[in-house]
């Protein structure tokens, strides 16, 4: 059908999000028994040793090139390194790769490797690993059975797309070549590197590359900090400090990689003292605030909530509609919903570009709650009541109405509409909730399904005026899926909205490979959208980690590094397991 068609889009392109609020019970158990008088007793500094148990994925998926949850994901980053990552502020760091350097407007990229790395099996690291990986990837890319089967972070990587070759010039120097300048290629060389030794078993390079892209029995050798050490199916995975790792010896011996069902059980399994960290679910986190036993880190996450004007209406049109939607921009108690529905956990933002990027402008938050405001720029732009009955005309008579939609089978979207509406009716807005504004109970997979797909018919029909939804954004800041007018037909650009400033910005965007030059014309595309407002940006919606209180150290996640910064973690000795000693 259809919307099917439209749905898969929309969930490839750029995953809407939503969330079924989940309420978790109150008994929550001691994770730890040490009992130590003050602070100052259990930390004396970073020390070597202890354990760390952590969620998996159920399914143990360690070839780090397949598709695989979030906790595999993350857990297989200790085993694997990648060329480069995505560090404090999103911006690009240097792993495997010591330093790079672009040519020819951006078509060369030259890389240089650290020369000190070495495989868990203690072979060296070299530029041909790098060269077999990627061929390995290009081959599964252009293999329907192996293409659907990979990491996400790879089938949407722009930057393989446009590689034409890589050429390996010497043991650590390597050559890629690209068909066009692209702004965001570092960004996309963040898939982990494999050892061509493992898989190189002849001189078929397609059976090897198969080799390279199996599930079953996969030998997980990387250069990470972490080795593995033992593998349990459906189980777990045990992993110990790799104790010839190029860069600085992390401080806890072991981990332990639990394998669970989803995160529910892993929420209920950190309450039990099962395991020592996870992520959390909803934004009721609070209640384990107060839990000697239980640190929390807080971090916006990359889910991102706005409101899209439907721009095939003929109210949001001209400088008119503009006017409309900068008075619906100021009407909205961003803050008020962030503290009612999302209990204070949310970052406002006013662009579609993560609070804490780089990349971030000045003018990021530019429409604070300002409801009079909102009514003289409304009435400027020619609505008055007229007959007094709180709704406003235009010079016609006709009554400004608006239709909005959401997915209400998400508790948090569907309060956050209602607050909307509330907001809007206060400003002098007829509001037609097209959603279910109550609560809905005992519903069903295939309910919610019905629900989202309905939702998604309305997308394609143009049968809203104003929309409630979510993007979960990428690490990279690409935003041409939702800006550009390419996408308009068939697109995930379901709103309409057509500009060719903005979208001459979107390609100057895609090919800026200097740094310099993707922060000013970044600037500009954040300046386009806060006077154009094609979405009226709610926020960025925070994400925690719950963590056994034992763990010390700059712990500091970031949506796509959970385990960030963990050489730095370390376990007091005070909170370790005391070693028998054998009697002699």
């Amino acid at each position: 059908m259809k919307y099917k068609r439209l749905l898969c889009l929309l969930l490839v392109a750029f995953q809407i999000f939503f969330l079924i609020g989940c309420e978790l019970g109150d008994n929550f158990e001691d994770i730890t028994d040490s009992q130590v008088e003050t602070e100052e007793d259990i930390d004396k500094g970073p020390e070597y040793g202890g354990e760390l148990v952590v969620p998996i994925s159920y399914e143990i998926i360690l070839n780090p090139l397949l598709k695989s949850d979030r906790f595999m994901y993350n857990f297989n980053e200790l085993i694997f390194e990648s060329l480069f990552s995505i560090g404090q502020n999103f911006k690009i760091e240097s792993n495997l790769a010591e330093s790079y350097e672009f040519q020819s407007d951006g078509l060369v990229l030259n890389i240089k490797l650290r020369e000190n790395v070495k495989w868990h099996d203690g072979e060296k690291f070299t530029a041909e690993d790098v060269k077999f990986t990627v061929d390995a990837i290009k081959y599964g890319l252009s293999n329907s059975e192996y293409e659907v089967k990979l990491s996400d972070i790879i089938r949407s990587s722009n930057s393989l797309k446009y590689l034409k070759e890589v050429r390996v010039l010497d043991e650590y120097n390597l050559v890629f070549t690209f068909d066009r300048a692209y702004g965001d290629v570092l960004e996309g060389l963040t898939f982990p590197i494999i050892p061509k030794h493992i898989f190189l078993k002849g001189k078929d390079m397609k059976t090897n590359y198969s080799n390279a892209l199996r599930k079953e029995n996969y030998i997980p050798i990387g250069t990470g900090p972490y080795k593995v050490a033992d593998v349990r199916k459906l189980k777990n995975v045990k992993l110990e400090v790799f104790e010839d790792y190029w860069n600085e010896k992390p401080y806890i011996s072991k981990i332990i990689g639990k394998a669970l069902k989803d995160e529910e059980l892993a929420i209920t399994a950190f309450e039990t003292g099962q395991i020592d960290l996870t992520t959390s679910l909803g934004v009721d986190w609070e209640k384990y605030a107060q839990n000697k036993n239980v640190k929390i880190y807080e971090y916006a996450s990359n889910r991102y909530e706005f409101l899209g004007f439907n721009f095939r209406e003929d109210v949001f049109a001209g400088e008119k509609g503009k006017a409309l939607r900068k008075a619906i921009a100021y009407a909205i108690d961003r803050q008020s919903i962030i503290q009612k529905v999302y209990l204070g956990h949310a970052t406002r933002n006013d662009v579609p570009i993560h609070p804490e990027s780089w990349l971030i402008s000045d003018e990021a938050n530019s429409y604070g709650y300002h409801i009079n405001k909102a009514r003289e720029i409304i009435a400027s732009a020619g609505w008055k009541d007229v007959d007094g009955d709180g709704i406003l005309e235009d010079e016609n008579g006709i009554k400004l109405s608006i239709r909005l939609i959401t997915n209400s089978f998400n508790d948090l979207r569907r309060e956050t509409a209602n607050i909307v509406a509330e907001n809007l009716t206060d400003l002098g807005i007829n509001v037609i909730k097209d959603y279910n504004e109550n609560k809905q109970e005992n519903l069903t997979e295939e309910m919610i399904e019905n629900q989202w797909e309905n939702l998604i018919q309305k997308l394609m029909d143009g049968s809203f005026d104003i929309v409630l939804l979510g993007w979960d954004l990428s690490y990279i800041p690409d935003l041409s899926f939702a800006f550009h007018s390419s996408q308009i037909n068939g697109g995930a650009n379901f709103i309409a909205y057509s500009s060719e400033k903005m979208d001459e910005l979107l390609l100057k965007a895609q090919s800026a490979y200097k740094l310099e030059d993707k922060k000013k014309v970044y600037a500009q595309i954040q300046d386009l959208i806060v006077d154009e407002l094609p979405y009226v940006s709610l926020f960025f919606v925070n994400s925690s980690i719950l963590a056994n209180s034992k763990i010390y150290g700059e712990i500091s996640p970031i949506e796509y590094h959970m385990y960030r910064n963990i050489l730095k973690w370390y376990i007091p000795q005070a909170l370790q397991p005391k070693k028998i000693q054998s009697e002699t």
